[in-house]
C-alpha cells in the first residue's frame, strides 16, 4: 500500500489515527510552547497553518497517544490538559459585518454551553468572549488556550472596500483585544493568518502578542524543509522519478525548482510549499497546484493602479517596515505580495535593513505571469498557449519581423482610457510574453553607455529592442548603435538582432519598426 497523502486534511487527530503521512513539526511545537505564551504567525495559504493549530490543540488537550513516535514524545513529560477555545474563520464568506458577528456568535454559544456562561450576562461579543475564558478556567482549574485560525479572513475578503474593512477591523480589534485583558487566565494563545494588518489596526491593543513570522528559529514551523523532504518522502520521490522517466536526483532537483524557495526570514534555508509537493507526489505529475487554488485579481489591479511594473517584482528591494504589515487601505502591493507568498526573501542587507524579493519558485513565477497577461494585453486568458507558441516559434527561427507583427496584432484593441503610459505599457507586455516563453530576458539592461529597453535571448539569437513613444523607429535604432548596446554580446556565438520601434499615442500601437 502506498503512502496516504493528507490533501485537505487539517485535523491532526484524524491524520494520526487514520495513518496519513505527517511531517513531524512537534519539536517546533514544543519549543514554541516553552518559549512564550501569546503568538502571531503569518504564512501563505495552504502552508500548514491550520494543521499547526490542530496539533497544538491535541497537545494541550493531553492526547499523548497521538504523538507516539514523534519528537515531542521524548521531550514532554507532564502532558497537562487545558481547556482549548479554537476559532476557525477560514470557511466562511464575509460580505457584511453581520456575517462576522454571526460566526463569532456561533462559537460563543457553543463555548457558553460547555462552560456554563450565558449570553444575557455579557451582552457584547468581546464581553462574552472574556466571560467564556474566565468560566473555562473556573470550571477546569487550568488556564485557557486560545487558537485563532485565519484571523484575517474577513479583512482579506473586504480588501478594496474600505468601509467594510473598517467595520471588520473594529469588531475584530475588540474581540482579539480580550487576549490582552485575559492574560492572567491564559496558558497559551496563537493567531495565524496570511497577512499582518498594521498595529494601529487589529493588533493595536495586543502588545503582548509576539510576532514570530520572521524569526529564524521558527522559519520551518510550516512547510517542508529540504531535510524533511528527503527524510519523509525519499521512496515516493523515487516513484515520481520513474513515472516521469527521471533519475531520483533529477526528480529532487525538479521539485526544488518548482516548489522550494520560500524564505520567511533572512539567511535561512528555503521551504517547500507542502500543498504542491503532496499533490505532485500523489499524482506523480508536476503541476501548478498551489497557484491554481487562488486568484490574485485584486493584487494585479492594485499593481496597475499604482503603476508597479511586473519587471520590477524580480529583485525588488524592500525596507523591513515595508514587509511588516499592511494598512486597511492597501496602497502598496509589495507587503501583501510578500505575505501572500507571491514574493519571498532572497537576500538581506543588514547594514541598511533592506530585503531583496523575488518569486519563490517556478510554479509561482509562471502562474503569476500567466495571470498578468490578460490584464496587460486585454486578451482572453484562453488564448495564452496559442499566442505564446507563435511568439516562441518566430524568435527561435530568427523571424523578428513576425515577432513584431504578432506584438502589433496583440495590441490592436487596447482601450485608450486604460493605458496611461504607452511606452512603459509596451515594455511590460513584451516582458510578460517573453517570460511566458521561458526565454532569457533582462528588462532595462544597463551597459556602460546606457540602458537597453528590452533584451531577449534564445540559444541562437540576441534581440535588442528599443522603443520610442511618438518618436521614430530610426531614432530608436540610432540609440542602439550610438550607445553600443550590442557590444557586450559581440564576442558570443549568437546572432545579434537590433529592433528600433515607434509607439504612437494616436493609434496606441506599434506604428513602425526597423530590424537590423
Amino acid at each position: 500500500m502506498g503512502m496516504k497523502y493528507p490533501i485537505g486534511i487539517q485535523q491532526f487527530e484524524k491524520l494520526r489515527e487514520d495513518g496519513w503521512v505527517y511531517v513531524d513539526k512537534t519539536r517546533q511545537v514544543y519549543d514554541l510552547v516553552q518559549d512564550g505564551t501569546c503568538y502571531f504567525l503569518s504564512r501563505p495559504r495552504r502552508f500548514g497553518k491550520s494543521l499547526l493549530l490542530s496539533t497544538l490543540q491535541a497537545y494541550f488537550e493531553g492526547k499523548k497517544h497521538l504523538f507516539e513516535g514523534l519528537a515531542i514524545e521524548r521531550l514532554e513529560t507532564e502532558w497537562n490538559t487545558h481547556p482549548v477555545l479554537h476559532l476557525d474563520l477560514n470557511a466562511e464568506q464575509y460580505n457584511k459585518i453581520d456575517d462576522l458577528r454571526n460566526i463569532l456568535d456561533t462559537y460563543l454559544r457553543e463555548w457558553e454551553r460547555e462552560y456554563g456562561t450565558t449570553e444575557e450576562s455579557n451582552p457584547s461579543l468581546s464581553q462574552r468572549f472574556r466571560g467564556v475564558i474566565r468560566a473555562a478556567k473556573q470550571k477546569t482549574g487550568r488556564n485557557v488556550v486560545v487558537l485563532v485560525d485565519e484571523y484575517d479572513k474577513p479583512m482579506l475578503q473586504a480588501i478594496g472596500n474600505e468601509a467594510l474593512q473598517t467595520d471588520f477591523r473594529n469588531a475584530l480589534k475588540a474581540f482579539y483585544g480580550v487576549l490582552k485583558s485575559a492574560d492572567g487566565d491564559l496558558r497559551f494563545a496563537m493567531l495565524t493568518g496570511v497577512t499582518k494588518f498594521s498595529k494601529v489596526s487589529v493588533f493595536s491593543d495586543l502588545n503582548n502578542l509576539e510576532d514570530i513570522s520572521m524569526m529564524p528559529q521558527y522559519h520551518d514551523i510550516c512547510g517542508i524543509s529540504e531535510k524533511e523532504l528527503h527524510a519523509t518522502f525519499d521512496a515516493e520521490v523515487e516513484k515520481l522519478a520513474q513515472a516521469n522517466e527521471q533519475t531520483k536526483e533529477e526528480a529532487f532537483l525538479e521539485l526544488q525548482k518548482r516548489y522550494d524557495g520560500y524564505h520567511f526570514c533572512a539567511n535561512t534555508p528555503g521551504m517547500y510549499n507542502p500543498f504542491s509537493v503532496l499533490l505532485t507526489l500523489k499524482n506523480a505529475n508536476y503541476g501548478s497546484y498551489w497557484f491554481s487554488t487562488g486568484t490574485p485579481t485584486y493584487l494585479v489591479e492594485l499593481m496597475k493602479e499604482v503603476d508597479l511594473n511586473p519587471k520590477e517584482l524580480s529583485g525588488y528591494e524592500a525596507d523591513a517596515s515595508e514587509l511588516d504589515s499592511i494598512q486597511i487601505k492597501v496602497d502598496n502591493p509589495i507587503a501583501i505580495l510578500y505575505q501572500s507568498g507571491y514574493l519571498t526573501i532572497k537576500e538581506y542587507n543588514p547594514e541598511f535593513n533592506v530585503y531583496v524579493l523575488d518569486y519563490p519558485n517556478e510554479e509561482v513565477k509562471e502562474g503569476f505571469i500567466k495571470f498578468l497577461m490578460p490584464y496587460y494585453t486585454y486578451s482572453k486568458a484562453s488564448v495564452h498557449s496559442t499566442v505564446i507558441s507563435k511568439f516562441v516559434m518566430s524568435l527561435r527561427k530568427g523571424d523578428a519581423e513576425r515577432f513584431m507583427q504578432l506584438m502589433q496584432s496583440l495590441m490592436a484593441d487596447i482601450p485608450y482610457e486604460l493605458v496611461r503610459e504607452l511606452e512603459n505599457h509596451y515594455q511590460n507586455v513584451i516582458y510578460i510574453i517573453t517570460k511566458l516563453m521561458g526565454l532569457y530576458i533582462q528588462a532595462e539592461y544597463r551597459t556602460s553607455r546606457g540602458r537597453i529597453d528590452l533584451l531577449i535571448g534564445t540559444d541562437k539569437y540576441v534581440y535588442i529592442i528599443e522603443l520610442k513613444l511618438d518618436g521614430s523607429a530610426e531614432e530608436a535604432l540610432a540609440q542602439i548603435n550610438a550607445k553600443d548596446y550590442a557590444l557586450p554580446f559581440a564576442l558570443g556565438e549568437r546572432e545579434i538582432v537590433k529592433i528600433g520601434a515607434n509607439v504612437t499615442s494616436e493609434t496606441r500601437n506599434l506604428e513602425r519598426w526597423i530590424i537590423e
